[in-house]
């Protein structure tokens, strides 16, 4: 059990977040300097097109701690987080989103935990989740209970970004494609035992959410890469998996049609498609043969791409400039 409290860096990807970065830093200033350990507070502007890096400089000014990385480009959450963690000096690394729907005053909850019961990872349930359902929370709730069975570490909510990570935990863990949300899996593959703690959720007031159900899609694609990197050792699966889907969803498509026409076909047209057109059932298998060989060849790309960026220590994302609070 560990006798000493732990420090603490925070990493905060910033993607157009303009009208929160005053709050959002206030906010934090305020739960961290209360706190009573040693902190440092990242942030990571990943190729913002307003004026968050200008926000983001005025309140290093005006708070301590403060640390900032802007990327050159937007190369997504992944990327940020993976260059805030790179950049993270302390034992403990926290991860919080921009949107202020995560409230920085949980922070102390999950480091509690970690410190109660010597957790690798503490990640945050939002159970009272302020979202739409439809687009939102529906599409969530579906990947969590995906994600669980898949990887085997059940947890209620894999979408939020609140977490605590062990810094000696998070070296062992490569990020690529859009690994971020899967951090947790990847942790307890290296070793490390993972909980829960119900945190506090806001409804977003300010700026626009980069979150929606199109993202259950990037999900179930990125699922493939997670389950074959956890069971046997970012991103052509988007791409591989992309073409793999459409040749998947014109077999399926082809097969209902000829099971309702088994199903529903009348006189002399019953079986028309069975018996006289062989082609609407060979097709279908063959378009679902493609669509394996499609999904195997993303899993070999991803090996690749691992392997290139780890023989070459390739970073997935590029640094224009830095800054920091001036000395307290």
């Amino acid at each position: 059990m560990t006798t000493t409290p732990f420090s603490l860096s925070v990493v905060i990807p910033v993607y157009n977040e303009e009208p929160n970065v005053a709050v959002l830093a206030k906010k934090v200033h305020d739960a961290l300097s209360a706190f009573g350990r040693t902190y440092e507070i990242i942030l990571v502007d990943d190729g913002s097109r307003d004026a968050s890096w200008e926000r983001l400089c005025e309140a290093a000014r005006m708070y301590p701690h403060f640390r900032l990385i802007r990327f050159r480009r937007n190369f997504g959450q992944t990327a940020a987080m993976s260059a805030g963690i790179d950049a993270a000096k302390h034992d403990v690394i926290v991860t919080l989103d921009a949107d202020l729907q995560n409230d920085p005053a949980d922070i102390p909850l999950l480091l509690a935990e970690m410190e109660r019961n010597d957790y690798a990872v503490v990640s945050g349930w939002r159970k009272d989740r302020k979202d739409p359902f439809i687009n939102r929370r529906l599409p969530s709730i579906l990947a969590n209970g995906l994600i669980s069975r898949i990887t085997g570490v059940h947890l209620h909510d894999y979408g939020c970004t609140l977490k605590a990570y062990r810094r000696n935990v998070l070296q062992g863990v490569r990020l690529y494609g859009e690994m971020h949300r899967f951090i947790p899996a990847l942790c307890s593959w290296v070793g490390g035992e993972i909980a829960e703690v119900v945190v506090s959720h806001h409804p977003r007031v300010a700026g626009k959410s980069k979150y929606g159900i199109g993202r259950t899609f990037r999900v179930i694609l990125d699922l493939f890469t997670v389950k074959f990197l956890l069971r046997f050792t970012g991103g052509p699966m988007q791409l591989f998996g992309k073409i793999a889907f459409l040749f998947g969803g014109g077999a399926a498509i082809m097969l209902l049609i000829v099971l309702l026409e088994r199903l529903f076909g009348s006189g002399g047209a019953e079986h028309l498609y069975l018996i006289k057109r062989p082609f609407w059932v060979i097709t279908p298998f063959m378009l679902l043969a493609f669509c394996m060989q499609f999904i195997s060849m993303g899993l070999l790309a991803e090996v690749q791409i691992r392997t290139y960026h780890e023989s070459q220590d390739k970073r997935i994302y590029a640094i224009r400039e830095t800054f920091e609070s001036p000395p307290a």
